[in-house]
């Protein structure tokens, strides 16, 4: 386990190296070590020079980055981020303003698992500060308040320089700003990705600017307009199918119709395998007595645990669609599976339903969502990680050989497929805007009301697949009957007994 200490570095040769030499031995949570990545951004002074000065003597944890030109301080900083290795990362500015005998504190809630990033506040109550201009006080207070006003966060200090992250999420999250314009950049972005955002009281020994402080009246003027440009922009994923993931958050109209669709499937106890971003989770979830929200990506799992945190009857779980140990916990306890857009994901997909079917109970169901049409594929589903699109025929099959009787495949969503098959097979696009799936998403009051008499196929099927009785189910069933006054056990009361029970009422996810 490791954290990534990131150091942005110009013009420091008076203060890096006691910096990197406190970095070295201040104090992190148990089990962790440490790297330290420099990234010095064109210094005209010594300062390089004074790093390899103490990474000699710690070859293994210093590493040195050097820029040929000035870049500003963001473009360093996304540099070390994408050469960090650690679990966590904290920028460490090259100064000796941040103490480093905070780690510690600003690493608690991260290794605690209750944020995905922390900001250590110079301005929140128990810590020490020296006391500077009051102007530059001012002035990071407006720009807390108008960083506020933008990503809805709360935060004291939004300028701080000491901010700590997980390392997963910050990698996936595109950094535009090369200077100071870091600092609501990130705020902006994490807040839209609804990351968990902590603050901790830090000691903080700023410096004048005769002492060597570099942030001025232009920085605080760009962060204005870096407010603004990402205020206004969706820019929040290096990675093109998350991006479209996400897109389809703004779309809860078309979730909701889907939602609507299986809903009347259902059981008390539902595991959903491949949550994503809960698009799908929060409708479906209501009314459940236990509601397991499942997926692969960590970086979902942390934004499902943020989003869903106050819903008592919803776990999420890590889990591998075809990873039969991930079921056993959950093993013949489930009255529903439900599984929307991911079989088409998984290498071998006969074992992602038998896993679904071991999590079942006798005569519990499966809803199995995936895309219709291998003629559809496109540059999209190259995108989304698809491996295939299905057909009736093959989606039954697979069912059917894991085990269950497909009772139904509901054909959902026939307005989709011109759109789909132009923007994927014929123009080869790589994103599906946020405008368009708005537009779309207006109208879907419509389209499913119209979508059985439009002539087009459909853009998903779904299958509703039964787990049938066991034959040692069905025998106790009869032994039941001819001995009424035996005393049943809690395993023949729970074979098949999912058939009496009432039903309540991804797209990509």
């Amino acid at each position: 386990m490791v954290i990534s200490i990131l150091v942005p570095l110009y013009n420091e040769q008076e203060f890096v190296a006691t910096l990197l030499e406190r970095a070295l031995v201040a104090p992190l949570p148990p089990g962790f070590t440490r790297e330290i990545i420099v990234v010095d951004d064109a210094s005209t002074d010594d300062s390089a020079a004074a790093v390899l000065d103490v990474a000699l003597r710690f070859p293994d944890v210093i590493r040195l980055i050097r820029f040929p030109l000035n870049r500003g301080k963001g473009a360093a900083v996304r540099r070390a981020i994408e050469e960090a290795r650690g679990e966590f990362c904290i920028v460490q500015d090259a100064d000796l303003e941040y103490n480093p005998n905070d780690y510690l504190q600003l690493l608690q809630p991260l290794v605690d698992g209750v944020a995905d990033a922390v900001y250590g506040s110079r301005f929140a109550a128990g810590a020490r500060r020296r006391v500077l201009y009051y102007a530059h006080s001012l002035a990071n207070h407006m720009l807390t308040g108008l960083s506020n006003l933008v990503s809805g966060l709360n935060l004291t200090d939004m300028e701080t320089g000491y901010k700590a992250f997980r390392t997963s999420l910050v990698k996936s999250i595109p950094l535009r700003s090369n200077r100071f314009g870091f600092e609501p950049e990130i705020t902006i972005k994490l807040a839209k990705r609804h990351a968990r955002v902590y603050e901790v009281p830090i000691s903080y020994e700023g410096r004048t600017y005769e002492e060597g402080k570099k942030i001025g009246l232009a920085d605080a003027v760009a962060a204005l307009f870096t407010m603004m440009r990402f205020g206004l922009t969706s820019d929040l994923y290096t990675d093109s199918a998350a991006e479209i993931l996400d897109a389809f958050s703004v779309a809860p109209r078309f979730n909701q119709w889907m939602a609507d669709t299986i809903r009347p499937f259902l059981g008390r106890r539902v595991l959903e395998i491949g949550a994503g971003m809960g698009n799908l989770t929060r409708p479906l979830s209501l009314g459940r007595d236990r509601y397991v929200a499942s997926d692969v990506d960590s970086r979902h799992l942390a934004r499902l645990k943020a989003t869903l945190k106050h819903r008592v009857n919803i776990e999420v779980h890590s889990g591998d669609a075809e990873r039969p140990q991930d079921f056993e916990q959950f093993h013949e306890s489930m009255e529903s599976v439900v599984c929307l857009n991911v079989m088409e994901h998984v290498d071998d997909d006969l074992v992602c339903a038998r896993n679904m079917y071991s999590a079942l109970l006798s005569g519990g169901r499966a809803v199995v969502l995936v895309p219709h049409g291998p003629p559809a594929f496109g540059t999209l589903d190259a995108v989304l990680g698809h491996r295939r699109r299905y057909t009736r025929k093959s989606l039954n099959g697979v069912l059917e050989r894991a085990g269950f009787v497909v009772e139904k495949i509901i054909a959902f969503n026939r307005i989709s497929w011109p759109a789909w098959y132009i923007q994927g097979k014929l123009l080869r696009r790589l994103r599906i805007s946020r405008l368009s799936l708005r537009l779309f998403d207006a109208s879907v009051f419509l389209w499913r009301r119209l979508d059985r008499l439009i002539p087009f196929p459909p853009i998903s099927l779904i299958a509703i697949a039964k787990k049938p009785a066991s034959v040692r189910s069905e025998s106790n069933a009869v032994a039941a009957r001819l001995a009424p006054t035996a005393t049943p056990s809690a395993a023949d009361n729970s074979a098949g007994a999912f058939d009496s029970l009432p039903r309540r009422g991804r797209a990509p996810k």
